[in-house]
């Protein structure tokens, strides 16, 4: 039987990398994009043919719409060359920024990043690669803790954010026909170099976010990656058009 394939959008670092080597882990082959970091990402992809498993690396700009139809040839080129296949089984729409402005002060320009990155990016992508996925298949998209709790300076964040959650659930009700399980995964604050690293590095930060987490610390990437591998996994097939938080209790 074949492996199944899962595609990572962001997968050269962060919460991206652990899924991707989590996935790999668990019997996964991946496809991973990055926007700018090669080096990274071809450093992932060799850590997981490495252990054994496939893996491909390639360039994406999730912002960028225009090149979507571009990006889903390369993907099946990739498939045929590497697999001897014509879909892949999984998507993960990962990657994202963090931008942290005041509502009043959020620019025009700020607005529109997120929204082609967070909401367009995924609509569109999600869209241009729905052929290349067989019947059955996975989508999971990536949200945020910020959707249910509200931290000043992050409305246009956050507002796009929402809209995937939504999304997400009309996804998965236009394509159960087709057997394809939607959801949403939504992390809370975790300790990467996402939005400057300000989680991991700055230690007040850190320390406030363990004292309103019922676990008693902030997320690492150890903790997301696992809980998107497992809903990838068969066993977690009938959830359909969730969301899934994963914030070790932030803010109860």
């Amino acid at each position: 039987m074949d492996k199944k394939i899962a595609l990572i959008t962001g997968g050269n670092r962060g919460l991206g990398k652990n899924a991707a080597l989590k996935l790999a882990s668990k019997g996964f082959d991946v496809i991973l994009t990055f926007r700018s970091h090669k080096a990274e990402a071809d450093a992932v992809a060799a850590e997981i043919r490495n252990a054994g498993g496939k893996a491909a690396a390639l360039p994406l700009d999730t912002s960028q719409v225009a090149t979507f139809a571009a990006f889903a040839g390369q993907v099946k080129s990739e498939l045929q060359k590497n697999w001897q296949r014509n879909t892949f089984d999984c998507l993960v729409n990962n990657a994202g920024i963090g931008i942290n402005a005041p509502f009043a002060e959020t620019t025009e320009a700020q607005f529109d990043l997120l929204m082609n990155i967070h909401l367009k990016g995924v609509f569109f992508l999600t869209q241009s690669l729905l052929p290349l996925m067989p019947d059955g298949g996975r989508i999971l998209n990536v949200s945020s803790g910020l959707t249910r709790f509200s931290i000043p300076g992050f409305a246009a964040y956050a507002s796009m954010k929402g809209a995937v959650e939504v999304l997400t659930r009309y996804l998965a009700k236009e394509l159960g026909k087709r057997g394809i399980a939607v959801n949403v995964i939504a992390p809370g604050a975790i300790a990467t170099d996402f939005g400057g690293g300000a989680v991991r590095d700055n230690k007040e930060l850190n320390a406030f976010i363990a004292s309103q987490t019922a676990l008693g610390r902030a997320g690492e990437p150890d903790d997301i990656g696992g809980v998107i591998a497992s809903l990838l996994s068969e066993e977690c097939r009938w959830i359909n058009a969730q969301r899934i938080e994963a914030s070790g209790g932030m803010f109860i």
